[in-house]
């Protein structure tokens, strides 16, 4: 037995002790602890096998902090015959044996046990260890301290369990709070290189294409290799990656030296002092193949069952990653193109026109900014069908920019509308009418689809920095009241804006006066659009819409009406007044006895933007008396994106209101993933645009479902706007979708039917 007696002080027991055998020591020990023990020899030598035989440390140690007594276990670990007599300071390096020296004699000062303290060491064989220790004072026959006696658990396994699923969570956090790829692809190999032992990861992507290797990350692996490997072509006998990405399966080289899948790459695997290499595909949800995890060993061999099953899980997140990364590049890539022609959209026409007006400056000249409508779509449509419709845009899109250069910019607005930035200097004797009159030749040229051969032409209205505006908004507007003058004189034409043009602009002022006669006669009305959760069929929310009726011209849609508000500014009173409304509405629908539900408004920029809007939602709510939480205001993306920290601070104002944020439109705006992890918003609302063709299109039925698995990561609800068919309704249920609303529901209705219809839901 290991365990034995040493000094226990300077007092006349310590001095009879040292005259004392080693096995009539531990007796004596062993009779003061247990008193009952001691009274039988038998028993005391049961007691001296057990503490021997106990896996766990078991040790006593003097006022000094030197071991007495030291069980088996403690003493073979530290890699010597007996401790006796030795301090942590000749086992331990200097800041571990001082911390443990520090905390037993705090123990011995004070009297106070320690318990179930953690602590790291590392035992002789080298090994890194987590101790579960606790440590209590040992006192003689007056009560006075004369030492410590000391526990310990090897913990190391629960710790490394423990750290696994902390390392998983943390990684699940950044896939979904949009951590870079390859920050999250380190993390993940670090974690996996913290659990096995003498390897080192590597994380490969496959190209676009599905033919070559792309580096994911590799945070220990030589740089100069990893730069070697970018680029090669996978196949049958491409290294152990390049080859599991080409079968889809594993791939174990346990020899790099001898495998023939190594024949052409060992020199650059040896190089770097590597025997081995196992690699695991990365798939995705639907079994792509979209890159491999790599473990490298310097060692010869295969991986242990724990080994794999750790890569299995890597893959795994990897894999998730990936997807994610897919998912939000080709959100943001719809965000700022357009679906069907593939051109820019209208968010990127800002920052392209400031960007030329920039330079324009910089070197003294000027930039052009081409209005293009084609003339009769709209009888194309009608008559050949939206199918027809949409292959002449796809066909009249790439006919225009095999007309521009590659400094100059086309951009879809929308339906048929384009627009042209031509900037940069003219070859010489080239005008900015060569350009333009060369498109304008491109779209008529004759177009056949399905069989039918027809010709469209283009109206044109052309502004010029600086001369006809010195911003996009005010070129836009110019160009495009150029482009209905020619509309005017005949279609088919370019015009040039002129200020006798501007005239026009007094039409404009005529509406916006007819806008406040009807804000102050109360020609608006609002009507609501019920929406249903589809887990319990419930119609659990209203959106409210404005309408005009106008005493001339009859219903007036909101397409008319509120960009012209928006334009002129009366968009705040007249959103006051749909939002205090609607506060009122709801108040009263629950006064009459009908469940509570939520009311949502949409807020426009400007209203949003005004430093009072916080305020005047609280007054809406005091004046209705309708509870906040009932209320839920809609902000659009671009709303938002404006000014992210202002718009960050307001959101968490309306928050401590208790009102209700929503992301209205999401997918058609200017949205940065890692912003929209700072907004307070509780919904995502699908843009219509990409409900309208489900489930057929598959570009729309991708970035649906990507929306909707990126709001539950996020936690929120997601709600899906323009349902309209069964169709539609199944397959957002099927992808999780949370809520719905559309005309599948029911067309927006005026407060009395809504009021039916939730008396007929609920009964």
């Amino acid at each position: 037995m290991s365990t034995q007696l040493s000094h226990l002080g300077n007092d006349e027991a310590d001095a009879t002790a040292r005259l004392m055998s080693a096995s009539e020591r531990l007796m004596a020990e062993a009779a003061r602890l247990f008193p009952l023990a001691a009274a039988q020899s038998e028993r005391t030598i049961w007691l001296e096998a057990m503490i021997d035989e106990v896996p766990d440390y078991l040790y006593f140690k003097d006022l000094s902090c030197r071991f007495v007594v030291a069980n088996r276990a403690i003493t073979a670990d530290n890699g010597r015959e007996s401790l006796v007599g030795l301090s942590d300071f000749e086992l331990h390096p200097e800041a571990t044996a001082r911390h443990f020296f520090n905390t037993e004699q705090e123990i011995i000062r004070t009297g106070r046990p320690m318990l179930d303290m953690e602590d790291q060491i590392r035992d002789a064989a080298g090994n890194l260890k987590w101790m579960l220790s606790s440590k209590l004072p040992v006192r003689n026959g007056n009560g006075e301290v004369i030492g410590i006696v000391g526990t310990a658990r090897d913990i190391t396994e629960r710790k490394l369990a423990e750290s696994l699923h902390r390392g998983q969570a943390d990684l699940l956090k950044m896939i979904a709070l949009g951590e870079p790829l390859t920050d999250v692809f380190s993390a993940l190999i670090l974690l996996i290189e913290a659990h096995v032992p003498d390897v080192t990861g590597s994380i490969l992507r496959l190209s676009p294409d599905g033919r070559h290797i792309v580096n994911g990350a590799a945070p220990n692996l030589d740089a100069g290799y990893c730069r070697l490997i970018e680029g090669l072509e996978i196949g049958p006998t491409v290294g152990s990656c390049g080859t599991a990405m080409w079968r889809g399966e594993p791939v174990i080289v346990a020899d790099i030296e001898t495998d023939p899948l190594w024949a052409d790459f060992r020199h650059l695997a040896l190089g770097i002092a590597s025997r081995a290499c196992w690699s695991w595909p990365i798939r995705s949800y639907q079994g792509r193949v979209l890159g491999t995890f790599a473990l490298y060993s310097r060692e010869t061999g295969e991986p242990s069952a724990e080994c794999t099953k750790l890569v299995g899980m890597a893959t795994h997140i990897a894999g998730i990653a990936i997807e994610r990364k897919e998912a939000e590049d080709s959100i943001q890539y719809m965000a700022h193109h357009d679906t069907l022609t593939g051109l820019p959209n209208r968010s990127m026409l800002d920052e392209r026109v400031a960007s030329a007006i920039e330079a324009a400056d910089d070197r003294g000249g000027s930039m052009t900014l081409a209005f293009i409508d084609l003339d009769n779509f709209k009888l194309v449509n009608d008559s050949l069908g939206h199918h027809a419709g949409d292959e002449l845009l796809k066909i009249v899109a790439a006919r225009m920019q095999g007309c521009i250069r590659a400094s100059d910019s086309i951009v879809r607005l929308g339906g048929d509308e384009f627009v042209i930035l031509i900037s940069g200097a003219m070859r010489r004797g080239e005008a900015v009418e060569d350009r333009l009159r060369s498109v304008r030749e491109a779209v008529a040229e004759p177009v056949e689809i399905d069989g039918r051969s027809f010709q469209v032409t283009c109206s044109m209205g052309v502004a010029v920095y600086p001369e006809h505006g010195r911003n996009v908004s005010e070129l836009l507007a110019r160009a495009d009241m150029a482009m209905y003058r020619a509309k005017e004189i005949g279609r088919d034409a370019v015009q040039v804006f002129t200020f006798e043009l501007a005239d026009r602009a007094h039409e404009k002022l005529e509406r916006q006066e007819e806008l406040r006669r009807a804000l102050a006669q109360t020609e608006f009305f609002l009507q609501y659009q019920p929406q249903m959760d589809l887990v319990t069929g419930r119609i659990f929310a209203v959106e409210a819409l404005i309408r005009w009726r106008h005493p001339e011209r009859g219903i007036v849609s909101p397409g008319e009406f509120i960009p012209l508000a928006e334009e002129t500014g009366l968009i705040g009173p007249i959103g006051d007044w749909t939002l205090r409304t609607a506060c009122r509405q709801n108040k009263a629908w629950q006064l009459s006895g009908l469940p509570p539900i939520v009311v949502s408004v949409n807020v426009s920029a400007r209203q949003f933007q005004e430093r009072d809007w916080v305020e005047r939602v609280a007054a809406a709510l005091e004046e209705s008396g309708l509870e906040a939480r009932y209320l839920e205001l809609e902000l659009t993306e671009s709303l938002i994106m404006e000014d992210v920290q202002q718009a960050v601070e307001t959101m968490h104002r309306l928050e401590q209101l208790g009102v209700h944020l929503a992301i209205d439109d999401f997918g058609t705006g200017y949205s940065s993933l890692s912003s929209l992890k700072r907004f307070p918003v509780g919904r995502l609302k699908i843009d219509r645009s990409f409900v309208q063709d489900l489930p057929g299109d598959s570009d729309d039925a991708a970035i649906a479902t990507a929306v909707i698995s990126l709001g539950h990561l996020l936690q929120l609800r997601v709600i899906a706007e323009g349902v309209e068919t069964r169709e539609q309704l199944d397959f957002l249920r099927e992808a999780g979708c949370d809520e719905i609303q559309g005309y599948h529901i029911s067309r927006p209705i005026d407060a009395m039917a809504l009021q039916a219809l939730l008396c007929l839901s609920e009964c």
